[in-house]
Order: C-alpha cells, then structure tokens, then sequence
C-alpha cells in the first residue's frame, strides 16, 4: 500500500475508532441507553432517511417531486437537496427499517471518517512527509470540535467537511494544470451534497488557492491561469450542481421565514477556550484540533526549514481567516450573507482544516526543534491563560485547575517530547515508533474525552427524542391497517413523536418540520387553528373535525404521549385509530373564496367549508400566570363540541361535567372522535373519562404556538366551564371557545361528497379527478398551494393553479358533461436549474476533448515546474 493509502486509511481509523469511544463513554446510542436523537437529528434528519429508506424500496406515497406524507402535500427536491444528496445517504437502503437510527449513525461515522482520509490525502499532496503524521493530522481535523459538538448531529454538514480538503485539492490541480475534468466533478457533487457547507469550503479552499500562490516565486501570468482555471473548475462543478441549487434556493424563497438574527461576537476569552480539549458552547466557534495538531500550527512562524514567504503568508491566512469570525461583514460573507439561527460558526470546520493545514507545513518542511518549539509553547501558554478566564473552561468537577487545561498541558508535553525525539539527529526507527504510538494514544484519548463531553453537554441543554422503537412500529402497523391513499387521507395524530412523524411512521398529515417549509401552508394551517414550534416551520397535526373534512382525513391516528419526554403523562396504552365520514380529495365549492381569512380560527374553517358549523359565545378575556388556575364559563348547544382555540397558553384546559361523547358514526366506542391526540380517550384499563387538553406556547419571543384542542361533548344543560390550569401562563382570547354542530358539519360533507369528485387517481406528483356534470365554480384540491401547482380542467390548457383560501383550485366552466380536472407539480427552479445544468454538462464535454486533445509534453513540463514545494 502506498504511503499516502496508509495514511487516509490511519485517518480513517483514528476518527472512527475516537468517536465510537467518545459515544462509548457518553452511553449513547448505540453504546448505551442515552438518545442520540438531539434536535434536528431527531426531529429532521432520522424522519428523512427513513423516508429516503422508503423511496429507494418503492414504498413512499410520493415521487421525487411530491411528498404526500407531510404537510397535506409538500414540495420534496428542495427537502432532498438540502438534506438527503450526499453520497452516503443511500446507505440506509442496506439496514433494515427499524434499525434507521443505526443507518443515520452509521453514514455519520462514514463522513467523519472520510473527511479524515480526505484530509490526510491532501497533506500528503501539498507536500511529502511521514505518512503516520499526516493520517493523525488527518484524524485532527475530521475530530475537531465543529464536527464532534455542531455537525455530529446535523449530519448533512459533515459533507462540507468532506469537500474542504478536495476542494483544496482541486485547486492544487488547477495550480498544475491537471485533472480539469475530475476538478469539475468534485466541486459538482460537493455542491450537491450540501451547498451550504460547499459554500463555505469553496470560500476557505480559495483563500488556501491565493495564500499557495502567494507563497510561491511563480510568475504574475501563471498565477493568473491558475486563478483562471480554478474559476472555471468551480463555475462549471456549480453548473453541473444547478438542477439541485436552484431547486433548494427557490424553495427557501418560498418557505416561512426564519429569525432576523443580529450577529454578535462571543468574547475572545471563550473563542481561545475553544481551541482547547473538552470544552462546549453552543453559540462560540467549536476550534478544537488536539493540542499536538495546534502546537504543531502554532510552530509555523517561528520554524526555519519553512521558506520565510510561505511562513508570512499562511500565517496572516490563518490569523485573518480567526479575525473574520469576529467582524459581523465578514461574519455575514461566511454565512452567505444571512446570520443563521442557531450556532452563529458554522463556518469553524474551515479554519479548523487551516490550522491543520499549517501544523503540517511546519512538520513537512522539516521537524520543529527547541527554539521553534519553545516559541510556539509561550503562545500556547498565552492561549491557555486566555481561555483560564473564560467560563467554559470550568465545571463542578474542576479543581483546582480547569480539566481542559490539564488535558491541553498533558498533551503539548507529550507533543514536545515527542518531537524534540524525532527531531535529535537520526533518531532510531523504534523510537520514532514509540512517538508515533504516544502521539496517537493521546489523540485518541483528547478527541473521545471531547466527544464524550459534547454528547453529554447536548443532552442537558437541547430536545432529545427517543430512537426507533415499540411506540413507532404500533403508530405504523396502525396506520398501515387504516390506509386508504388517494380516497382519504390517514393521519398519524396530534400527540407526536417527532416533529417529522409521518415520515417516520407513515399515513398522510399536516405534520411538517423542515427549513423548506412553505409560507402558504404554515399560515393557512395557522389561520385554521394549527399549532407549530420553530418560529413557524414545524407544523403540527390539528386534532380537529372541521380540518378532518376540509383535508380527507379519514382515519386518524389517537396515540398516549410519547413516554420519552418527561413532562408528558405517563398514561400508556396502544394507538387507537377513529374514522369519521369525508369527502373525497378534491371537491367543488360553487362560489368564490372571500378575499382572505380573519381572525378567527373557527371562522376561518367556516370560511373554507363553505358552511356555518360552530356557535362561538364571548367569553371574559382570561390572562393566566404560571402556576395558577382559573374558569371560563359560557353558554352552547346541548350536545355540540367544545374546541378551545389559544395559540398563546400554555398549560391544561378540561370540560368540567363534560356529556358522554357521542364520536363519529365509523369511529370504535373505545375512541370517541372529541378525544384529544393531547389526552386519551380512555384510561390504561378501558375507563372512559373527560380529555384534557394540553397546549405549549410562548409569546415573546413565539418559537411555538398551540393547536386548537378538542375538549368534549357539551352537557345537556348549555352550560360550559372550562378548567385552566396553567403551566408557564399566557392569554386565552374572548373568542377562544367553538362550539361545533356536529349535525350541520354531517350536512356539509354530504354536500361535498354529492358535488364532489367521483374518482380520484393520485400518481406521483399529478393528481387526476373525474367531477360529476354541471360542477361550476372551483375545484378544490384539499393540498396547500405551494408554488409549482399546475392545473387544467377539461380541456383547456394548464397553467398556474389558482388558491382558494390556501388550497389548490381550478375554474370550472360548468360543462354538462363530466368533467376532468388535472394537476401536476414541478418544483419551482428545476427548469433553469435544469437548462443551466446542461449548458454546464455541455461545456464539460467541450473541456474533456479539449484536454484529450492537448500538447502532453507541454502539460508535463508545466508540472514539473509548478510541483515546487513551497
């Protein structure tokens, strides 16, 4: 095997073995009882390799284009693109389905370790050297703090990891002049992996690109061609990404907004406490490297075997690229000019990759000795007095010095003897051996403590969610069971799991959680009394009998809390599926929408349904504080239902002398259609008893508002009291209580049934419905009306669907034949993203003849020239 194999293969070793150990010790998933399922891991990027799991078996509702399962209909490429491109994500077609959180483990030990040997790779490139030290250096960066406390669970990320390195190598190509069609390639699927974090790489690999030619004597013109080649090589790779890019940049242009941040530097105390061992922050850049790999950089400057220029000039690289953390324009070049919500430095792995980068220039141009090391050690000295005063350095157990500074003094000693041996005349292969040995034990040790310490930090501070499991194979052999795709829709239910249940389980819901999640669906959803968390891009189901009709929701799933999260009711049980009398897919409203909707939810649903279904008395204006209770009274219809809608609350809500539930006529007596997914319908042995709803929210800053809740059926004497018990408080509206009828709700869906679609063909991502004669007015398909909905009706030709109150519609003429309604999707984007792709594809194919035409002898006097070590 040759050296530079040996030493991506020690890389790869090194950080697999680093990081099973840090996980090991921390007793996660897979090594323990703790979840891995922290955040977005849990909530997004497990529910979408499941549904990728899917789709590579012929087993999602959808195509390539549609994902039937969420959000009544959402757009999937730009979901695809943002989370499931890389290479490695097809790999979970080799688990089986239950074991997903495994597969998801699996790939991001892959990346990781791929980005290892990537690095190792191009060390070995930039310059020649000792294979063992570039595999440990390879190993430092692939287990540096960005990717073991920011991107281990946010694994989409690690494919930016990745693409650093090659592209670096790519422009090292372009500096010689060679491989110009694998360059293209390389920047291509790393764009398509993840262009976020490509974005990112592709910034710090030409910075590195400037900084090599800049440290080299070559002349102005060939320092303009290779400039002029890595250009091209990075314009035609984006090209080539385009069909992807622009699929996902439209699809942002659509989503809700996010949070307007305003960045704000983290003090520089707690930027250099980064740079040490076992430290973790979720809002200061994650710069870890292990201590040898930072003593290593830190030795640069002052080591005289490093020509003067190369010296200077990735020195100011690497001291400038740590300023523009700091300053907000530069900050905001990084981030693609956009603060990102959460961890403001996603951008650390680059300076991570400089720094290691640098430690191996400093070694490969010859081993530091004493004077270099004795320099580079007061800096790391100032480093560590630095950080000492930062509170990230300081927990309970640390006495009466801080454990990281104990680990990083431990490790610059070890890093010191070792090279002061390898660097004393010729030292003896087996004390080379035995430095070798040391340096990778430490590292091992260093980078598994800091793993161990980052999985346990993100368990006390963020979400978790609970692995595949039990609850997930009862919620999906339900509603297996109950599937009836296209002619209804089965909904997985209100009490979730996650925030991407369907995906995860299956059925068809409003359920949603994803940065492309549409405008159009969150507020209409909102308007009719949904409930979401993230700031508006985590839908939530809507337990509600109005919504049910409006969108086909013919089974719904009714499942206990999910035991996992501790503020939930440990009340047990098995998942009970009701059923409930809809209308088809699409349906025919003979009159046109109201402009917009209003400020009531309950009239909102009216609105939509096209009916007068509720009674809503006015109530007292109630303000809870936390900890406190309070009573709502009002005056209804014997026997109707009571919706309490308050986006603003959070605590429980209970029908005090609630009648026994009446339930839909379909639905088992065990699972009365007014239990809230919120609260069971029964208890654990079958005691019918009053739901109880519970709502989550906050008003400022809203991250989350609450779902109308179902409460029961009202007495027969009219009179309501609602029983509020409030946890953090909030305000409960004048017009909060509904009152449904559930005899005219019976009307209207026989109405809609009788006028609505006769057959109904859903395939792919177009949807075909067979209307009776005479229907005039509007179809209306029960989907959002994201953007890419096309339609026609008849034989008229499709265009631009229109919205009925958010929900896709077509103008009907008011044939007195049957009439065909049509719709497809295309996601908004894919065209340019594909004319772009293949004018890309199309000067690629001119550079290969071109390269295949060429002057070798020419091509291989230029290498010789240009192969110069710097």
């Amino acid at each position: 095997m040759k050296p530079i194999s040996r030493a991506a293969c020690l890389a790869a070793l090194i950080t697999a073995s680093a990081l099973c150990a840090g996980d090991a010790l921390a007793r996660v998933f897979p090594f323990g009882p703790r979840t891995r399922g922290v955040n977005d891991l849990g909530n997004q990027y497990v529910p979408y390799h499941a549904y990728m799991w899917d789709l590579l078996h012929g087993r999602a509702d959808g195509d390539l284009f549609v994902n039937w399962r969420s959000g009544f209909g959402s757009s999937l490429l730009p979901d695809l693109g943002t989370y499931l491109t890389s290479p490695f994500a097809p790999l979970v077609a080799l688990f089986p389905r239950d074991e997903i959180d495994l597969a998801v483990y699996v790939i991001t030990v892959a990346k990781l370790a791929a980005a290892g040997a990537a690095m190792a790779w191009l060390l070995l490139r930039l310059r020649p050297g000792r294979w063992w030290v570039a595999g440990a250096l390879g190993g430092s960066y692939a287990l540096c703090g960005w990717a073991v406390a920011d991107a281990a669970y946010n694994p989409m990320w690690l494919d930016g990891l990745i693409a650093f390195p090659l592209l670096c190598l790519v422009g090292e190509w372009a500096i010689i002049g060679r491989r110009p069609v694998l360059g293209v390639l390389v920047v291509a699927v790393a764009w398509t992996a993840n262009f976020y974090t490509a974005y990112m790489a592709t910034l710090g690999a030409g910075l590195l690109l400037l900084a090599r030619l800049l440290a080299h004597s070559y002349p102005v013109r060939e320092r303009l061609v290779a400039l002029r080649r890595a250009a091209l090589t990075t314009v035609l790779g984006m090209g080539l990404a385009a069909p992807v890019v622009l699929v996902v940049y439209f699809g942002t242009l659509h989503a809700y907004p996010g949070r307007n941040t305003v960045f704000s530097a983290v003090p520089w105390t707690d930027l250099l406490a980064r740079l040490l061992p076992a430290t973790y922050s979720f809002g200061s850049p994650a710069l870890y490297v292990n201590t040898a790999a930072l003593l290593l950089a830190l030795t640069l400057p002052f080591n005289p075997a490093v020509p003067r220029r190369a010296r200077l000039v990735v020195t100011v690289l690497v001291v400038a690229v740590v300023l523009s953390f700091q300053w907000g324009p530069t900050h905001l070049v990084w981030n693609a000019f956009s603060t990102p919500n959460g961890s403001a430095y996603r951008q650390a792995f680059v300076l991570c990759g400089l720094l290691v980068i640098a430690a191996w220039w400093s070694f490969a141009h010859g081993i530091p000795g004493r004077r270099p090391l004795l320099a580079a050690s007061g800096v790391l000295a100032l480093v560590v007095a630095g950080a000492s005063v930062s509170g990230l350095v300081a927990y309970p157990w640390t006495a009466p010095i801080p454990v990281p500074v104990l680990i990083a003094l431990a490790g610059a000693a070890t890093a010191v003897v070792a090279l002061i041996v390898m660097a004393a005349g010729r030292p003896r292969p087996r004390a080379v051996a035995c430095c070798a040995v040391l340096l990778v034990t430490v590292q091992l040790g260093q980078s598994a403590g800091t793993t161990a310490l980052a999985d346990r930090m993100r368990l006390a501070h963020a979400d978790d969610y609970a692995p595949w499991g039990a609850r997930q194979r009862d919620q999906r052999d339900a509603i297996a069971r109950a599937d009836d795709w296209p002619r209804q829709r089965t909904e997985p239910g209100r009490e979730q799991t996650v925030g991407n249940d369907p995906l995860l389980v299956g059925g068809q819901g409003a359920q949603y959680y994803s940065s492309m999640t549409s405008d159009v669906l969150s507020r209409t959803l909102t308007a009719l009394g949904g409930g979401w968390t993230s700031r508006g891009r985590s839908v939530q189901s809507l337990d509600n009998p109005v919504t049910d009709v409006l969108f086909s929701v013919g089974a719904r799933v009714r499942s206990p809390p999910d035991p996992h999260q501790r503020w939930n009711p440990q009340e047990g049980g098995a998942p009970v599926v009701t059923r409930r009398e809809v209308p088809p897919l699409v349906t025919v409203r003979s009159a046109g929408p109201v402009a917009e909707f209003g400020a009531s939810a309950f009239r909102n649903q009216e609105k939509l349904l096209g009916a007068r279904v509720y009674t809503v008395p006015r109530i007292r204006p109630v303000t809870t504080s936390p900890g406190g209770t309070a009573r709502i009274t009002a005056s209804c219809p014997a026997g109707s239902e009571a919706q309490l809608w308050a986006p603003h609350y959070w605590g429980t809500a209970r029908l005090m002398d609630a009648a026994p539930a009446a339930g839909p006529a379909t639905a088992p007596a065990a699972a009365p259609a007014t239990a809230s997914a919120t609260a069971s319908a029964t208890t654990s042995g079958g005691e019918s008893r009053t739901p109880v709803g519970r709502f989550r929210a906050d008003s400022r800053p809203v991250t989350k508002i609450a779902s109308m809740q179902p409460l029961g059926t009202v007495p027969s004497s009219g009179r309501v009291t609602i029983e509020l018990r409030a946890d953090k408080g909030g305000a409960i509206p004048d017009d909060a209580l509904g009152c449904l009828d559930t005899g005219r709700l019976r009307e209207s869906v026989d109405r809609l049934k009788a006028t609505g679609a006769t057959e109904v063909r859903v395939s792919g991502h177009t949807v075909t419905a067979e209307l009776p004669a005479h229907a005039r007015g509007f179809a209306v398909l029960a989907v959002p009306r994201i953007a890419g909905w096309r339609c026609a009706a008849g034989d008229s030709a499709p265009r631009p669907a229109d919205s009925y109150l958010g929900l896709v519609a077509v103008p009907l003429a008011g044939s007195s034949a049957p009439t065909t309604v049509s719709c497809s999707f295309r996601p908004p984007g894919l065209r340019i993203g594909a004319l772009v792709g293949g004018a890309s594809l199309l000067a690629l194919i001119v550079l290969i003849l071109i390269v295949h035409g060429g002057r070798p002898a020419r091509s291989s006097r230029r290498k010789t020239r240009q192969e110069a070590p710097c």
